[in-house]
């Protein structure tokens, strides 16, 4: 398998966090990618004659469409050959510009083919590289961003750069503190924009790290992605891994 990841023109990088590109022309019979909690949602467009499918809900998917936050582990099928582009979105993207409810994309996914201008510009995805299909899909989203109807809520805004800022080492009295706001009030308006409160936004966040630190093999001892990462102890941190992954740690490295 191949793949790229490619920075956003500065006219969308404000709602997206980046591209991902995988192809594979290999004649494997199934593919397996495993995909977990990130803190953001996406835009995935695929070209995958034998089809996608995710598991374990055993739904096949379209040939583009939106998803949510992913709070529980799925794994992506892909039968024969494929080409996945994946716009990596800012948590409150799903709200501002598609107008869409992201508590209701919690692990699910929105069909692109139901929105009024997708199906012009994924007309003409096909016979293009990836190149050309990626410069079509930031003709999308720039066309969205220019006329969007609803602009993204500045405070949760600030309280995700916060989180990141901290590498979510931040309470939510904190973030409440900082931009002068109640908790309650912090909560709802969270809610609203990215569909998940902002200390589960906090819990992906960390998780997020130590997963990447995990892969990666950036550590000496566990501990180190424990308290590196802001976990009350090692059981802590498993208990977390597992919920998010459906392995220990252990079992994850081995995998």
């Amino acid at each position: 398998m191949k793949w790229n990841k490619v920075l956003p023109p500065a006219s969308i990088s404000l709602f997206v966090k980046g591209i991902l590109t995988f192809e594979d022309n290999a004649p494997i019979p199934e593919t397996i990618l495993p995909f977990y909690a990130d803190g953001y949602p996406g835009l995935m467009y695929h070209e995958t004659p034998g089809g996608m499918s995710v598991q374990p809900q055993n739904k096949q998917m379209p040939s583009a469409y939106l998803y949510g936050q992913t709070i529980h582990p799925v794994d992506i099928h892909l039968k024969g050959t494929y080409r996945i582009i994946v716009f990596q979105l800012y948590p409150f993207v799903l709200n501002s510009l598609f107008d869409v409810d992201p508590q209701l994309l919690n692990n699910d996914c929105y069909n692109l083919g139901q929105h009024d201008h997708w199906l012009q510009f994924e007309r003409r995805l096909s016979n293009q590289d990836i190149p050309g299909q990626i410069n079509i899909m930031q003709e999308f989203i720039s066309g969205l961003v220019s006329n969007k109807k609803k602009e993204p809520d500045a405070e949760v805004g600030k309280a995700i750069e916060l989180i990141l800022d901290r590498k979510a080492q931040i309470s939510v009295k904190e973030i409440c503190e900082t931009l002068f706001l109640t908790p309650r009030t912090l909560e709802r308006r969270f809610l609203k924009a990215v569909g998940l409160p902002a200390k589960d936004f906090i819990q992906i966040t960390r998780f997020q790290q130590s997963l990447e630190q995990l892969a990666g093999k950036q550590f000496t001892r566990l501990t180190d992605i424990v308290y590196a990462n802001g976990f009350a102890d090692q059981s802590h941190f498993i208990r977390v891994f597992k919920a998010f992954t459906g392995k220990t740690p252990k079992g994850f490295l081995y995998f």
